[in-house]
């Protein structure tokens, strides 16, 4: 695959980037997010393995594959290599072509991506949305990691600067030991929304609001008319 390309194939779920970091946008090194305190803190890949060590895990990582999804090693000690995640929105992101509706095929299916072990969770989710065209920050996304423990299921949520290929590389390839997923926030993490959104939420909860107490007043008129009558009809003189 040549650098800076990918390829979509309309008729597969599986979607391709090039490994080479210059393809992804590094994402911003500022402050972390909020709700960003339950996130595991996990070992970056260079600080913590030698050249020696990848060679070993890249090797025994190759040796386990069975969908042919095999890692590569550079000789700068690099490696490059396949994850898989899988999209579990609870609703429809905007997208350039369809406003308010998900990608046809996209929400629950599991993507794979070509990446290097530089890539970067915040990468990884910019890639995903690129892929669908979602128009939406990313900021409003979040990668978990699912783990799989003497038969009980962790979702971890991960910090933008992790590096998913290091996770699948100490994991090894097999996705019921671990998985990726891709969510939104949780629920009332409002940073994640722009002012104008959330001046239309308000806008949306007023008008809701205001046709309820409609409605109420609908019934109650209602219920009063015909206890009227009841009334009427009781006290009406022979």
């Amino acid at each position: 695959m040549a650098s800076g390309y990918s390829s979509l194939e309309e008729d597969s779920e599986d979607f391709f980037f090039t490994a080479r970091t210059s393809f992804f946008r590094r994402a911003p090194q500022g402050k972390p997010r909020a709700g960003q305190q339950d996130v595991e803190k996990e070992k970056e890949t260079h600080n913590y393995l030698s050249k020696e060590e990848i060679k070993e895990k890249v090797h025994k990582y190759n040796l386990a594959v069975t969908d042919k999804l095999k890692m590569t090693l550079n000789s700068n000690g690099i490696y490059t290599g396949f994850i898989k995640v899988q999209m579990e929105l609870c609703r429809p992101p905007q997208t350039s072509l369809n406003p308010g509706k998900l990608a046809p095929s996209s929400n629950g299916c599991m993507n794979t991506l070509h990446i290097s072990s530089t890539n970067t969770v915040g990468e990884v989710i910019e890639a995903l949305l690129k892929k669908f065209l979602v128009t939406e920050s990313p900021s409003k996304f979040a990668l978990y990691k699912r783990c799989h423990r003497e038969d009980q299921v962790y979702a971890c949520k991960l910090s933008e600067r992790e590096h998913p290929l290091y996770l699948r590389l100490v994991a090894g390839p097999r996705t019921d030991t671990l998985s990726f997923v891709l969510r939104e926030h949780e629920t009332g993490e409002w940073e994640a929304f722009s002012l104008p959104e959330l001046q239309n939420f308000l806008r949306i909860l007023d008008k809701e609001e205001d046709e309820q107490l409609q409605n109420l007043k609908k019934r109650y008129t209602a219920y009063r008319h015909k206890l009227e009558e009841a009334l009427s009809e009781v006290w009406k003189p022979d």
